[in-house]
């Protein structure tokens, strides 16, 4: 009775922890900052650190392999309070890499936008690209790839 005085269902419960959880682990990867490079390279190693550790995250895996169907309105429906909180944290380092000549300029929403589009598509449908008997289509492999095409993106 405690659990649904604050919350109506489980799947409201799920959704509390996927944010605290998956926020936590995306942005908690974010490597160090000493201010001395441009936001460009640090951006690309921020956001395919995040993806790494999101796609490691037990409740993560355990979704999809247990209820993948939990995240299908995150996918088609509407956008979370965690994909939310990744889109600020992308628009404000691509208004500091349009400020510092890093990154392309261009609307930093729509920007920060395309890019979680192409970072959702890497954290759920990479292991139905991946082959470990090929040594160029393992996880590493593609996540070498999104760093590639993420450079690539914002490059001015």
């Amino acid at each position: 009775m405690t659990l649904y005085r604050r919350w109506p269902d489980v799947r409201a419960l799920v959704g509390d922890v996927m944010t605290r959880e998956w926020v936590a682990v995306t942005l908690g990867a974010v490597p160090p900052d000493d201010g001395s490079r441009q936001v460009r390279p640090h951006l690309v190693d921020t956001l395919v650190a995040g993806l790494r550790a999101l796609r490691g995250h037990p409740l993560l895996r355990k979704i999809l392999d247990v209820d993948p169907e939990l995240l299908l309105p995150y996918l088609f429906d509407r956008r979370g309070a965690s994909q939310d909180r990744v889109l600020e944290f992308i628009e404000e380092a691509l208004r500091r890499g349009h400020a510092d000549g890093s990154i392309r300029a261009d609307h930093p929403v729509r920007q920060a936008r395309c890019l979680l589009l192409v970072l959702q598509s890497f954290v759920f449908s990479t292991r139905t690209m991946t082959d470990d008997t090929d040594p160029e289509l393992t996880e590493a492999a593609f996540h070498d790839e999104l760093r590639h095409l993420l450079e690539r993106t914002l490059t001015p």
